[in-house]
């Protein structure tokens, strides 16, 4: 029987997401064979996974749900350590959810997406894998060695400092067993349609202006329509980073709430933990809270200058007075800003994840006696209150702003004496007895909060006066198109505007009246422009030398024909393949701006032999070319696991009309481990 006991206390009750641990890798005292991953549905990657076939590499489980925000935190430092040790770690994610909707095997291929993951992902819907590897909170990591067992566990947020330590101190222990040969992935992302938004989270309409600002979140950047959709503008270049400057350069990173005053658009700049000021007037982005780096102490009673202080996933913003308010989701909590920008910090929440009613701060972080919340995530008022969807509690909350009174819950699970985490639904009726999914966001007009049910594919209304919920739009289930997710609300002209996240649009319902529930057409709004990719790096790559070849032309160019050779037990993965062809220098023989780059999923009859033409900018004279060809191979059987090889030829083409060859021919045999 498979057992930590020695360095795990057994869970009490149900798991919860786990905040920064102590920077530790727990060593087991003494190597324990893995278990299987069998029982769930493989995602990003071609098919099933067995840690057999993965001997030779290290293997990280990381065990994680979607809606938490402490598994969101540890992504980033998981991906920087997949790309510090690209052969000799195999990193796997066991999706074990919180939520019923999390069960959905659908919803968890958006989430990869969305959050840009590139390892496998194995759907595990009823724990069976997380119960194999006793695990009892989320994030938890499981560290398998090259020959199989497991060595280490952590739980709860880790950096990747940490984690880089321990594998150099595995990598030196493990070097005579480790296989460093390169896997490749069939990831998710590579098959997904461009659209013109794309995952928007959060929406902010301006009636004053007449215009909508779209958080276009995985896109990076801020899209401005008319209240109508008429494309006004794009603040954002669309690549991942915090640039500051102009409209057009500057970058974000996984944007989401935003609040107006004036010519000023404040933006929650989530994966950058930073806020953002837009000046719509001069055109300008600069960057005017938050370091950079993810806020890892929690505290409650201090402030500092704007730039000093670390922020953690500030989710959505407010302006009321002369103050911006935060969901600070990552640490829990409600924060404030002065803006006139001299001072940030904590407003209310003892930075304990939980739903907590009482007064706004306690003295100290975790400290009982003082409001709790649960990774709040949308804001609204009513001008006296503060209005918080407190996702992770699936909970309304009410804020006063008015420090000497106390944190309400307007709808949710303070009441109970425990699984305050763990108590949800999809309940109308008195607020009292009414249940919600993990609720992302909220717009109050008039006595009425509407509310981002967002798990639960609904919008709801609650009548504040007379304390009741129900149901505006939504059928439930997200194949039923009507909603998918939907996670920002904004009021404005008679209209409700929804970021109907996981479709890619936003949708306009009428408050009055019958009217139909609109998408919102913007004309065009155009995905930002692909980068293009990297080149493949491959360690043990092969450079072979091109002898000189003379070569006729034909048609305006020459052909290059290259053979392959793969070994019996092996077969091609002909969905990913990439040819290279660059020519020293500027060129006058080539077209150097014509020369193609056959990228993954190009069409070839066979990837044994094909021939890739290179157009000429003369008739006859010569230059060095260097053509390289990065292929992808899978054993028999076992077409979810695929190697990487590369391999290059340089040397100098001759073109003459009486030239001795009709191709350059290129020949590889592939090698395999």
């Amino acid at each position: 029987m498979f057992r930590f006991r020695c360095l795990i206390v057994a869970a009490v009750g149900m798991a919860l997401c786990a905040p920064l641990s102590a920077q530790k890798i727990q060593n087991l005292n003494q190597r324990v064979p893995a278990p299987s991953l069998s029982g769930g549905e493989w995602l990003n990657t071609s098919g099933p996974l067995r840690l057999a076939d993965l001997r030779g590499k290290f293997v990280i489980l990381d065990f994680w749900t979607y809606c938490c925000i402490n598994c969101m935190h540890i992504l980033p430092e998981l991906k920087k350590l997949e790309h510090a040790y690209p052969n000799e770690l195999v990193v796997i994610g066991v999706h074990s959810p919180k939520f019923a909707t999390e069960r959905v095997v659908e919803n968890v291929r958006e989430a990869i997406v969305r959050e840009k993951i590139e390892h496998p992902v194995v759907n595990d819907p009823d724990k069976v894998i997380w119960r194999r590897f006793e695990a009892d909170v989320w994030p938890s990591l499981r560290f398998i060695d090259p020959e199989g067992n497991v060595i280490a566990i952590s739980k709860g947020e880790i950096t990747f400092a940490t984690l880089d330590r321990f594998m150099k101190s595995q990598v030196s222990r493990y070097r005579r067993v480790l296989d460093r040969t390169p896997l490749r992935f069939d990831l998710e992302k590579n098959r997904v349609e461009p659209t013109p938004l794309r995952f928007p989270g959060k929406v902010l309409a301006d009636e004053a202006s007449g215009r909508l600002f779209i958080s276009d979140t995985y896109h990076n950047r801020i899209v401005v329509t008319s209240l109508d959709g008429k494309l006004i503008g794009l603040i954002g270049s669309g690549a991942t980073g915090s640039r500051d400057g102009p409209l057009a350069q500057a970058t974000f990173d996984h944007p989401q709430g935003i609040a107006l005053r004036g010519d000023h658009l404040y933006v929650a700049d989530t994966e950058n933990h930073m806020i953002r000021k837009v000046d719509l007037k001069e055109g300008v982005v600069e960057t005017i809270a938050g370091t950079g780096k993810q806020r890892r102490a929690q505290e409650v009673r201090s402030s500092s200058r704007l730039k000093s202080m670390q922020l953690a996933s500030p989710w959505d913003l407010l302006i009321h007075g002369e103050r911006l308010y935060i969901a600070m989701a990552g640490t829990h909590q409600i924060w404030t800003m002065d803006l006139n920008e001299k001072r940030i910090g904590p407003f209310a929440g003892n930075a304990t994840e939980d739903i907590v009613d009482g007064p706004l701060l306690s003295r100290a972080a975790f400290a009982p006696g003082s409001s709790s919340f649960a990774q709040p995530s949308g804001l609204a008022t009513d001008g006296e209150w503060l209005f918080v969807a407190d996702s992770e509690g699936s909970s309304i909350r009410a804020v006063p702003f008015d420090a000497t009174k106390r944190v309400l819950t307007v709808l949710g699970t303070a009441r109970l004496a425990k699984d305050r985490l763990f108590t949800f639904g999809d309940r109308d009726g008195s607020i009292r007895t009414a249940l919600l999914q993990h609720p992302l966001g909220v717009a109050y007009r008039d006595g009425r909060l509407f509310v981002a049910d967002t798990y639960n594919n609904k919008i709801k209304v609650i009548d504040v006066q007379a304390g009741k919920i129900s149901t505006v739009a939504g059928g439930g289930a997200a194949d039923a198109k009507e909603f998918n997710e939907p996670s920002g609300l904004s009021i404005a002209a008679g209209k409700l505007f929804v970021a109907d996240t996981n479709a890619h649009r936003i949708r306009v319902i009428p408050l009055a009246g019958d009217g139909q529930i609109e998408n919102l057409a913007i004309a065009g709004l155009e995905p930002p422009e692909a980068l293009p990719p990297d080149p493949v790096a491959v360690p043990g790559a092969q450079n072979k030398t091109l002898k000189a070849v003379s070569v006729k032309p034909a048609d305006g160019s020459i052909r290059f024909r290259v053979q392959l050779t793969l070994p019996p037990q092996f077969k091609w993965n002909e969905t990913a393949f990439r040819c290279r062809l660059q020519v020293a220098g500027d060129s006058t023989v080539f077209k150097s701006d014509q020369i193609p780059e056959l990228a993954e999923g190009f069409d070839q009859p066979s990837m044994s032999e094909f021939e890739v033409e290179l157009p000429l900018g003369l008739a006859s004279g010569e230059d060095r070319v260097r053509f390289q060809v990065t292929y992808f191979y899978c054993q028999q059987g076992l077409e979810s696991l695929c190697r990487i090889g590369q391999v290059s030829w340089t040397g100098k083409v001759v073109v003459a009309a009486d030239g001795e060859e009709e191709a350059v021919l290129l020949t590889h045999r592939v090698r395999t481990p």
